[in-house]
This record gives structure tokens, sequence and C-alpha cells, in this order.
């Protein structure tokens, strides 16, 4: 039976799904405001894949959730599920570029070699000190909570630090028993922490004058290109659904600018 999502709220079709909790929590948080779905595409809506050996098919299926309300132009959520060694939630709420506001990004990975945990408030302004204290602020304190819990992840590249803040809780586990419980018992409460800090800043956040909006929008579009242009689930999605989906997928429904 062919399964069919024909808009961006529509339930997910992914079995097992490991990070589930993670968008039952994005949901639940969010819905105290007024949701509007977006347009997109049923390709990217739902995509099936048959990969590997005729011995040994691994089935990989892509869903993507999204909506938007008055201050946040998108929130996106890319959900891919390939079996027990591949399993991906990748988050990207897109503030308005009228409000002063960082993006929220979280990008939970299971590959065959381990789970890659990143989570952040992320400035589009990281060198204005009026886009980033306020938020900072408030955000440390959490961050250093949660991330003493896991093990530091490593230096991400010079290039990627202007679009990371401070706050940047981000950490590399193995496939173990052990991390399934950090995961349940740690992450689970550091995504809430997060995800309410950042909307308690929707909330309180109010429209910009256009000079600072058009500021703002600069460093989105400066952010927003880098994550195209770098992605690094590039190679992965290209295998199961070919380069022109992935491409699309990419630039007009990840990180469209």
């Amino acid at each position: 039976m062919t399964f069919i999502r024909n808009d961006s709220m529509d339930s997910l079709a992914l079995d097992n799904w490991r990070w589930c909790y993670f968008l039952d929590e994005l949901i639940n948080q969010i819905s105290i405001f007024k949701l509007d779905s977006i347009k997109i595409p049923n390709t990217f809506l739902y995509k099936k894949s048959v990969t590997g050996s005729s011995r040994n098919p691994m089935v990989v299926t892509t869903s993507t959730w999204a909506c938007k309300f008055d201050k946040i132009s998108q929130i996106r959520a890319a959900c891919i599920q390939g079996g027990r060694s591949l399993s991906v939630f990748n988050l990207l709420i897109h503030p308005s570029n009228y409000y002063e506001l960082p993006f929220f990004g979280a990008d939970f990975v299971t590959l065959p070699n381990g789970h890659l945990l990143a989570l952040d408030l992320q400035p589009a302004l990281k060198c204005d000190p009026k886009h980033t204290e306020y938020v900072w602020s408030r955000l440390l304190p959490i961050h250093e909570y949660w991330q003493s819990f896991f093990p530091f992840g490593g230096d991400i590249p010079k290039e990627a630090a202007p679009f990371f803040s401070p706050g940047f809780l981000w950490t590399r586990l193995p496939l173990s028993n052990d991390s399934d419980s950090l995961i349940s018992d740690f992450l689970r409460p550091a995504f809430a922490k997060y995800l309410s800090l950042y909307i308690d800043l929707i909330q309180r956040s109010e429209s910009l004058p256009i000079e600072r909006s058009l500021k703002i929008l600069e460093g989105q579009k400066a952010y927003l290109n880098y994550r195209s242009t770098k992605d690094p689930a590039r190679g992965m999605l290209s295998r199961f659904y070919g380069n022109d989906w992935t491409e699309d997928y990419i630039k007009k429904v990840l990180f469209n600018i």
C-alpha cells in the first residue's frame, strides 16, 4: 500500500522511528500558537527508497513535517528512518527577520557507527551583542547543566563557527544501551528546556524597524546559504533518492532562502 501525505502537518509514517518523542515535544510546545501548514510538494512530504543488496535490502523513508505562524517563517523537521542503524531528526525553526530571534536547530542522527547529537539556538548575527546577549545570558546556564551529562563532540570547522552559539550542545555517542539511556534521560529534557526558552523568546519578541530587519535578513541569508552548501546529508540523500531530488530538497525545503 502506498502511503500519501498531502499536508505538511499530516502525521508521519515512520515505524519504530527513534526520534518520535522529539517531534511530539515540538508539536506540543508550539501548539500555543496558531499554526498554519506550508505548501510543500508531495515528493518532499514523503519519499521512500529501497537500498542495499538483494539479499539484505533496506527500506529508507523520509518525511517532512512543517508549519509556520506569525513570527516564524518556517518550522520544518526532516525525519528519516532506515532500519535500526539509520535514523534522523533534523529540525530548523526559521524566525521572521522582523523579530530579533535566533534560529533553533536540532540535528539528531543515528548511523551505523554511532549517534551525532547537536542542539543550539543559532545566531543570525553572532558578532552583534544586541542580537546575542539577551539570548546567551539565558541559554548558557541551560547548556552548562545539560552538556555536563555528555562527552564533548569535538571541535567544529572554523568556517562553521559564526553560525553556532556558546550554548551549542554537541556530542557523539556509540551505539549502546548506555547511549540509549543518555538520550532518553538527558537529551529529551535538554531538548525540552532549549525549546521552552526559545518559545519564551518568541513570545517576548517585538517587531523591528525596517533597517534592523534588513540587517537580520542578511545574517539569515548567510546562515541558510552556509547550511545549504555544506549540508552533510547531501551524499546520503543522493544515494537514496538521486542528485536532482536531493538538491531541490536541500535548497527549496530544508534551507529555503
